[in-house]
């Protein structure tokens, strides 16, 4: 006699259960193969085009030659009388206009002597209301005299007896390199980000706290009311957390106004729910025993829970608390795209202008920050947890 113990062979159906399952999923890729539209040949036939951009976010502006600049500013009424004239020096670097005075719609000559020579020169109007108005353009000679017509505008008239000043600037690039107005903009965006994700941390961690505890099913117990105050947190645990950064975002932007205020509201609410469950979880995963232990000694739960529970999760709860401020200094990236203030809102900036090299510039600092937040808080989490 056979010995093999008899076996049940494999029904159709479970074969032809398997075989839909397989078409199904054959099926879903397909489908998703059409709507997405691939077509992977393209990145390597269109890399060209993004060569450009590429090159731009490699070589970051970090590093610019300044800008020095020395002005002369001369009175100049207008109209004659509205005015004390100007008294220019007989030597030394001076600018000098061909009449002292004039009359709007006038033209006049400026002339300059001994100034730096082969240096740009702005001639500028600076008007009695406080603004400066843009004129001629010049350069100086190999011996720092520049000749240009001026145009007498009536804007420039005097008024209530004050006169407007003519003003030349020379410019010119220094010698030594200096930090570019990029990475010195960049650097103050990216501080505001890492405090904008402190600050949502910190308020999200001031609500999540007490909530973590109505989400714990240890603590809120096995009662009628218990139960339902811990489906209720979980559920709006659960929808808050449905909600994308970018969503609250674009709703606090619209509430409160582009800036860091709306991104650090839509930041502590989306961290509110996030860490609201991680300290939920931590709290139901603590060692009932010295909770027991309490209770077994006439202790009442307030006791219980302070002394028993809260030494516990403080740990967790902090190294819960950096994780997410790591994560907030990423999120607040994407945040700033809407109006949330931050590197973000800079980088949309730069990007919308095509100037790519700033972009990189922010780019490169986001990196760099964000890989100094993940070590640091990964090794305070070590010692923590």
């Amino acid at each position: 006699m056979d010995n093999q113990p008899w076996k049940k062979s494999p029904s159709p159906w479970k074969y032809g259960r398997s075989a839909l399952l397989a078409v199904v999923i054959i099926a879903a890729y397909i489908y998703s193969f059409r709507v997405t539209e691939l077509d992977l040949p393209r990145l390597v036939t269109d890399f060209p085009k993004a060569v450009p951009i590429l090159q731009d976010f490699l070589t970051p502006d970090v590093l610019a030659r300044g800008e020095q600049t020395e002005s002369y500013v001369i009175n100049y009424p207008v109209p004659c009388g509205s005015g004390q004239e100007a008294e220019i020096p007989d030597s030394g670097p001076r600018i000098v206009p061909s009449v002292p005075c004039s009359d709007p719609k006038t033209t006049i000559t400026v002339e300059g002597f001994d100034l730096r020579p082969d240096t740009k020169v702005q001639l500028r109007w600076l008007l009695p209301d406080g603004r400066r108005l843009r004129s001629a353009r010049a350069t100086t000679d190999g011996n720092g005299h520049f000749n240009v017509e001026v145009e007498i505008r009536p804007i420039v008239a005097a008024k209530e007896g004050n006169i407007s000043q003519l003003e030349a600037e020379l410019q010119w690039e220094s010698t030594g390199l200096m930090p570019s107005e990029a990475l010195k903009i960049t650097f103050a965006k990216i501080v505001e980000t890492v405090f904008m994700a402190l600050m949502a941390t910190t308020f999200a961690c001031l609500v999540a706290f007490p909530v973590g505890f109505l989400g714990a099913r240890n603590i809120m117990g096995t009662g009628p009311v218990g139960t339902v105050v811990y489906y209720i947190a979980r559920t709006i645990f659960n929808l808050m957390r449905s909600i994308e950064a970018l969503v609250m975002a674009v709703m606090f932007a619209i509430w409160l106004g582009f800036g860091p205020f709306a991104g650090v509201m839509a930041m502590t609410v989306v961290t509110v729910a996030s860490l609201s469950k991680l300290f939920s979880e931590a709290i139901e995963s603590i060692d009932p025993g010295p909770m027991e232990a309490i209770v077994a000694a006439g202790g009442n739960r307030l006791q219980a829970i302070v002394y028993a529970v809260f030494p516990q999760v403080i740990p967790p709860f902090i190294a819960f608390a950096i994780y997410h401020w790591d994560i907030n200094v990423r999120i607040s990236t994407i945040i700033g795209f809407v109006g949330g203030g931050g590197i973000g809102l800079q980088l949309q900036t730069w990007i919308n202008q095509l100037a790519y090299n700033k972009a990189g510039t922010a780019v490169w600092a986001i990196v760099i920050v964000v890989t100094i937040l993940d070590n640091l808080s990964s090794q305070i989490r070590k010692r923590l947890v």
